[in-house]
């Protein structure tokens, strides 16, 4: 071959461009595949398993696209073709999953106040249930699609440089799968280091931009060899037209059908390195205030109407029962509404622990993020709660930042573990044995720790785990309780002590329960909350605590909630 190439430099130019264009192609389709699992998860919900079944059916069809590439006689034109087409699809799949779902779930709407149907009276089911299981559907069949056409880029280029050669190359393939890993290899560290940060239809247009430009390359370089040029000419320029269309206007487009996913009206959509960021307006009759919700990944965090009930069953048991309340550590609660009701005790520090520090950023300092209505909203929410000299924020992974805790000899009077829901197995380890042991190592003996522990109604299972695990993990004494938070439904908590007496107890002994008044607990609510129905904790014994590396707990929340939904049963 280097004869070769000496003989006719031509031909290593041409070899190293096509080389050069399937690491491109290749860095492409893996930027593909993660934005359509992403994008997909994030309308649909159950983030984890929608992911893992795009990926899923992406390489199974990738493989399928494969085998059919055979049946291409032309590779130059199929080849050409086909980047179009790749781009076509992959730069407007958004946008037309976003109309699709977004039609469906507006769909019943349409119908009550064409014909005067009462609210109550929604046409749910019958065509429209078909109609919504399809779109729901539809996500899956873009995947297989666009996993198909990118499977049979390697076997047609590697017949095209077979062609180029003129013979039969002994380490074609072997080339080929080495630039299309490389290049897979630089798609997976621009997907992370820049297509995160943009809204996803820019994303989607800048990858499609990158498939036209090697499309042009490779029209232009083997025009000779191509036929019907002129409406491969044609399809370049509409895909051009297209790319630049969706990069300035998609992501409106999509924001407003993504908007009717929700209940009310979006007024703030973010997209951070981590999660999607939603807040919701409902406007009220009789002159009450709006009402404001908070989403990550389409899942409620809190509404502005109720939050003061999630927050004070929260943080105020465990600052009661604890000895001191001069050091506690905040593990979560970036929205900073756990910290203000923490910042209401005569404490000396607060340490709060979040990962995403855009999410914090949102509600310490929203000038310039948010409108101004909504500025004014999230610091009547969060009362200033960030801006108190006496808070610490660490944006960190709070399971790596432990460890930095225990290097240093930290400790603290009371944790207040305020994680979303191990509706994710990235999350399952913040809920393990082991985690919660680490956090029994920085807590004072005569502290408390309470821990955020989902629906104790919709997921039960997963409630009764997560407090055993607590105990497994070394706590004395661990107690549940429930309360009604109208947004979210039936919710718990659980509370441990390491030493001494449990967290009732201690509550039962405190007079005056709070050193404050508050809008909704007191020490008869607590002590209300305390109990459950005669029967929940039956038949527990069989319920795992969730260790490190497994995925118990994960399990336990996702059939819940399959099952809540009617997709699955328990």
């Amino acid at each position: 071959m280097l004869k070769m190439w000496r003989s006719n430099p031509r031909l290593l130019l041409d070899d190293c461009l096509l080389i050069m264009i399937m690491a491109v192609l290749a860095a492409c389709g893996l930027i593909y595949e993660y934005l359509l699992s992403h994008y997909s998860a994030r309308v649909l919900g159950s983030m984890e398993t929608v992911i893992y079944a795009m990926i899923g059916i992406m390489i199974v069809a990738m493989g399928l696209g494969a085998f059919a590439a055979k049946q291409v006689k032309d590779p130059y034109f199929g080849f050409a073709w086909l980047e179009v087409s790749v781009a076509l699809l992959g730069c407007s799949a958004t946008v037309i999953l976003a109309s699709l779902i977004g039609f469906t779930q507006y769909l019943p709407q349409v119908i009550a106040d064409t014909f005067s149907i009462p609210q109550d009276m929604l046409p749910l089911g019958g065509v429209y249930a078909s109609l919504v299981k399809l779109s729901q559907f539809m996500p899956y069949v873009f995947g297989f699609v666009l996993g198909f056409l990118i499977g049979m880029e390697i076997p047609l280029i590697a017949r095209i440089r077979e062609d180029v050669y003129g013979k039969h190359l002994t380490n074609n393939v072997g080339t080929i799968y080495g630039a299309d890993y490389l290049g897979a290899g630089v798609g997976a560290a621009v997907w992370v280091l820049l297509m995160l940060r943009i809204e996803i239809n820019q994303a989607a247009a800048l990858t499609a931009s990158l498939n036209w430009v090697a499309g042009v390359i490779f029209f232009v370089r083997f025009r000779r060899q191509i036929k019907a040029k002129l409406w491969l000419i044609v399809s370049h320029l509409v895909l051009a037209v297209m790319v630049y269309f969706v990069f300035a206007f998609g992501g409106q487009w999509s924001s407003k059908m993504q908007d009717l996913l929700y209940l009310d009206k979006v007024v703030h959509q973010q997209q951070t390195r981590f999660q999607n960021l939603v807040f919701t307006r409902r406007d009220m009759s009789g002159g009450l205030p709006s009402v404001y919700s908070f989403y990550i990944n389409g899942r409620l965090q809190f509404s502005s109407a109720d939050e003061h009930i999630y927050h004070q069953m929260l943080v105020h048991p465990a600052m009661a029962v604890s000895a001191r309340h001069d050091r506690v550590l905040i593990v979560g609660g970036g929205d900073g509404l756990a910290l203000r009701e923490v910042l209401k005790w005569p404490v000396n520090d607060v340490t709060l622990v979040d990962l995403d520090d855009e999410l914090v950023d949102l509600f310490r300092q929203p000038e310039g993020l948010l409108a101004p209505y909504l500025v004014e909203v999230v610091e009547d929410l969060t009362q200033g709660a960030f801006s108190d000299p006496r808070v610490k924020v660490i944006n960190n992974d709070a399971f790596v930042e432990l460890d930095n805790f225990l290097s240093r000899g930290a400790q603290f009077d009371t944790i207040i573990v305020d994680l979303p829901d191990p509706s994710h197995p990235d999350l399952n380890k913040l809920y393990s044995k082991y985690f919660y042991a680490r956090l029994g190592q920085l807590l004072y003996g005569d502290g408390a720790m309470v821990v955020q522990s989902t629906s104790p109604y919709h997921a039960r299972k997963a409630f009764i785990s997560i407090g055993k695990t607590i105990e497994a993990a070394g706590f004395a004494h661990v107690e549940q309780y429930q309360q009604n938070v109208p947004s979210f439904g039936q919710w718990g908590w659980s509370i441990a002590t390491k030493m001494g007496a449990a967290p009732s107890e201690r509550a039962a002994q405190l007079t005056p329960f709070l050193p404050f008044q508050l809008d909704w607990l007191n020490q008869d609510v607590f002590a209300a909350a305390l109990v459950f129905p005669q029967q929940f904790y039956a038949g527990s014994e069989q319920i795992e605590v969730n260790e490190l590396g497994t995925h118990t707990l994960y399990q336990y929340h996702h059939l819940a909630w399959q099952a809540e939904l009617g997709l699955s049963a328990q």
